[in-house]
C-alpha cells in the first residue's frame, strides 16, 4: 500500500466561521495527522442559551494518538475560539506565532489549565518539523496581527494553506505580503492550495488599512461631541488608527470592554503599539468634556454583553452617551449578527446619537481577498488543485468557477467531513466521508445541536411551563388545593384560568385511588394531558408540564 496525503475539513466548509481542517500522511490506517485551526461561530436566536458553536472533533479524537499537533494560522475567534473545548480531549502540542500564542495562553488561564508545557511559539516565518510534515509559516496580511499561510511540505509534495488573508499594500502594523517568497513557493511546485473564499463575490481589491486611517481622521475631525468607535478588538491596526486619530485631533482615548484590554495588553507584550498615546481608565475619562475624549469599545456586532450595548442601554457604570454624540461602527456585520447589530444601531439613532457605518463613510476594509487579490495568489502559487474553504457553499462554488477561469487544472469543491485524496492520484478527489457535526457551548458544557437539553429550552421558549404539585395524605386524600406555578403563558384572566384548572385537576384526581401508589404514574400522565389541554384551549399554547405528587 502506498503512502497517502489527504485533506479533511471538519468545519468552515459550507459556512462562515468555525474553521477546523485536518491533513494526514502515511499508509491507510496508520497515517499521522495535523490539525489546522480550531474555530467557533456565533449562535443566533434559534438556539436559546447558546452563544458559541464549534465543529465536532470526534473523528480526530478517535485518532488522537496519531495527532502530531494543532497548528494555528492566526488569532481570530473563528480560528482559535474552540481551542480550550477541543484540546482537553486531545492533549496534544500547539504551534502558534507569538501574538496568537499570547491570546491562547490567556484563554487557558481562564480555564485554570497550564498550557505552557504544550505551547510551542513559532517565530514569524519560522519552520517546524512534525514527522513527515515540514511546515513553514508564511506571514501574510489580514485584519489581525501575525496572520499566516502555511507551506506544508510532505514526501508526496507541497500544500499551501492560505489561512485568512488579503493583499494589503500598506497594512500599517506588520509586514507587507512577501510576493517573492510566494512566487518561489509556486515555482517549486504546489500540489494543492486550500484557500479562503469569503470575499470571492467582491470585485477589485480588499483595500488598505492606510486608506481607512486617512478617512477615519477626516470623519473623527468633523465630530464636535463625544466619539465612540466600535470595532473588532482583534484588529490591532484599526486600534492603532483610532489611537493615532485621537492624538491628532487633540483627544484622550479610553478602552472599554474586556476584549479591548486583552488585545491591547497582548499586542504590547509582543512589541506592537509601542508609540501610541496611553489610554485612560474609563472612570477618569468620564470627567473629561465631551469634545476631549474618544472611547474605543467592544460590541460592534450588537452582542448583548458587549460594551456598546450596555452603553446604549445606559447600564454601563463608567461610559455615558447622549444626544449629538457620535458612534462609528468601524467593522462589518458578521452573518448571523444582523438583527443584534441593527437593534443597537436603531436605538442609538432613536436617542439622537449620530451613527456612522461603512454604509455611509469609508471606515472599514475587509481582511479577506477580493477577486484581484485571489488572482494574484493564484498566479504566485500556481497550484495544480484548488480547494476552497472558509465560506458558504455559494462562496466556495464561485471560487471553483473563478479557479477554472484562472486555468487551475483541478478545482475540488468540498463540504465538512469530505476526505480528499491529494496523493497518490492523477486527479485529487473526494473518496470518503468522515463524521462531522456541530457542538454547542451550553454554559460550561458542550452538547450536540439536536440535544434534548436544547430541544427542551426551545420548547420552553415557545410554549411556556406549568408546574403542578399535589400533596396527598396517607388516606389518599388531597391535603391542600393543587399548587400551580405557571411561567411564560399569555394569561390575562389569571383567577379564572387557575380556578377552572384547579377544578379540572380535583375532578380528575377523584377518579383515581390515591391509596394505590401503582396508579400514581397513570395519574401523572392524565394530569399532564389535562393541564396541556386546558392551556391550549385558553392560550393556544401547549406548555411543558411537570407534575409532582408529594405524599405526607
Amino acid at each position: 500500500m502506498k503512502d497517502e496525503l489527504i485533506f479533511c475539513p471538519l468545519g468552515g466548509s459550507g459556512e462562515i466561521g468555525m474553521n477546523m481542517n485536518l491533513y494526514a500522511y502515511g499508509k491507510p490506517g496508520s497515517q499521522k495527522w495535523i490539525m489546522v485551526d480550531v474555530g467557533v461561530t456565533f449562535a443566533d436566536d434559534s438556539l436559546p442559551g447558546i452563544d458559541l458553536i464549534y465543529p465536532d472533533p470526534g473523528f480526530i479524537v478517535d485518532k488522537k494518538e496519531d495527532l502530531l499537533g494543532i497548528v494555528l494560522t492566526h488569532a481570530h475567534e473563528d480560528h482559535i475560539g474552540a481551542i480550550t473545548h477541543v484540546w482537553k480531549n486531545l492533549k496534544c502540542k500547539i504551534f502558534a506565532t507569538p501574538f496568537t500564542a499570547a491570546l491562547i495562553t490567556e484563554k487557558f488561564k481562564e480555564k485554570k489549565i497550564d498550557i505552557i508545557p504544550f505551547m510551542n511559539i513559532v517565530k514569524l516565518n519560522g519552520t517546524i518539523n512534525l514527522d513527515n510534515f515540514k511546515i513553514t509559516f508564511v506571514t501574510l496580511t489580514h485584519s489581525i496581527l501575525e496572520p499566516n499561510g502555511l507551506k506544508i511540505e510532505t514526501p508526496a509534495g507541497t500544500i499551501f494553506h492560505t489561512g485568512d488573508w488579503k493583499v494589503d499594500p500598506n497594512p500599517l502594523v506588520g509586514s507587507k505580503v512577501n510576493e517573492e517568497k510566494l512566487k518561489k513557493i509556486g515555482d517549486e511546485g504546489v500540489l494543492a492550495m486550500i484557500c479562503d473564499s469569503t470575499n470571492v463575490f467582491s470585485i477589485g481589491r480588499a483595500g488598505s488599512e492606510a486608506d481607512v486611517r486617512k478617512s477615519m481622521l477626516k470623519v473623527m475631525s468633523r465630530q464636535k461631541k463625544r466619539i465612540l468607535v466600535t470595532s473588532f478588538a482583534s484588529n490591532v491596526a484599526r486600534m492603532e488608527t483610532v489611537f493615532d486619530c485621537a492624538k491628532k485631533i487633540g483627544r484622550s482615548i479610553s478602552l472599554v470592554g474586556r476584549s479591548m484590554h486583552r488585545i491591547y495588553k497582548a499586542a504590547r507584550q509582543c512589541g506592537y503599539l509601542q508609540d501610541v498615546i496611553e489610554p485612560m481608565d474609563p472612570r477618569d475619562a468620564k470627567k473629561l468634556s465631551r469634545d476631549k475624549v474618544v472611547y474605543l469599545c467592544t460590541g460592534s456586532q450588537g452582542e448583548p454583553m458587549g460594551a456598546l450595548n450596555r452603553i446604549s442601554n445606559f447600564t454601563h457604570p463608567d461610559v455615558f452617551i447622549e444626544k449629538d454624540d457620535t458612534v462609528i461602527f468601524s467593522s462589518k456585520i458578521i452573518p448571523g449578527n444582523v438583527r443584534k447589530h441593527y437593534n443597537v444601531h436603531n436605538k442609538l439613532l432613536k436617542d439622537g446619537i449620530n451613527v456612522i457605518t461603512e454604509e455611509t463613510e469609508f471606515v472599514h476594509v475587509s481582511g479577506h481577498p477580493n477577486r484581484e487579490d485571489l488572482k494574484d495568489m493564484y498566479n504566485w502559487i500556481k497550484p495544480k488543485t484548488l480547494i476552497p474553504v472558509h465560506g458558504e457553499h455559494r462562496h466556495m462554488k464561485e471560487q471553483i468557477n473563478f479557479a477554472r477561469e484562472m486555468n487551475i487544472p483541478n478545482p475540488v469543491q468540498v463540504e465538512n467531513g469530505d476526505i480528499v485524496k491529494i496523493f497518490p492520484t492523477d486527479k485529487p478527489h473526494i473518496f470518503d466521508k468522515a463524521p462531522s457535526g456541530r457542538l454547542c457551548v451550553d454554559g460550561e458544557v458542550s452538547v450536540e445541536e439536536d440535544s434534548a437539553f436544547i430541544k427542551e429550552r426551545k420548547n420552553l421558549a415557545s410554549n411556556g411551563f406549568v408546574d403542578l404539585t399535589l400533596i396527598v395524605a396517607n388516606n389518599g386524600k388531597l391535603q391542600t388545593k393543587p399548587i400551580l406555578n405557571v411561567k411564560g403563558l399569555p394569561i390575562f384572566e389569571k383567577e379564572e384560568f387557575f380556578n377552572d384548572l384547579e377544578d379540572e385537576i380535583i375532578k380528575l384526581t377523584k377518579t383515581f385511588s390515591l391509596k394505590n401508589t401503582k396508579q400514581q404514574e397513570n395519574l401523572i400522565d392524565s394530569l399532564k394531558k389535562t393541564c396541556r389541554k386546558h392551556a391550549k384551549e385558553k392560550t393556544g399554547k401547549k406548555p411543558i408540564t411537570n407534575i409532582n405528587v408529594v405524599r405526607i
